[in-house]
């Protein structure tokens, strides 16, 4: 799946409709995530909080009936591009520290985290804790094989 500019555009859109949700002006900093939840269906992109409550949602025309495999990697990597490229707005909510943007399938499964937002540190895609098991079974086998 490629990006077009008309879906750039949709996804800038939509993430500074989120991001305006939650202004600096508003004195009340929740502490919540942002859920944005994707459907491959209908092209459907929602964002919720914490407690379900849908804060905006737009249609990717270029996502509606998208049957492709790998779609919600791909989706992945271009929400967590226009996430980087808006930067300034999205560390900049009014939302209690640290807070995240995850990706859901329209049942609700999460898919990826996308983007975290912390007062030292911002991360963005992939699991924080990626390859963890395999590090360990490897750190555990050296240990074993330096003890004989």
């Amino acid at each position: 799946m490629f990006e077009t500019e008309q879906t750039q555009q949709q996804i800038e859109r939509f993430l500074r409709k989120v991001a305006q949700k939650f202004s600096t002006t508003n004195c009340d900093m929740p502490m919540t995530d942002i859920h944005l939840r994707l459907s491959q269906d209908n092209g459907d992109l929602m964002a919720f909080d914490d407690n379900d409550v849908e804060i905006t949602r737009c249609v990717i025309d270029q996502w509606i009936d998208n049957k492709n495999d790998s779609f919600y990697q791909e989706a992945a990597y271009i929400l967590r591009s226009e996430l980087n490229h808006i930067k300034h707005v999205i560390e900049n909510m009014a939302i209690m520290k640290p807070y995240s943007f995850i990706l859901e399938d329209d049942d609700k499964n999460s898919i990826s985290e996308l983007y975290l937002v912390d007062d030292d540190i911002v991360i963005i895609g992939g699991d924080l804790m990626h390859d963890l098991e395999s590090d360990l079974d490897n750190f555990l086998k050296d240990l074993l094989n330096k003890e004989e």
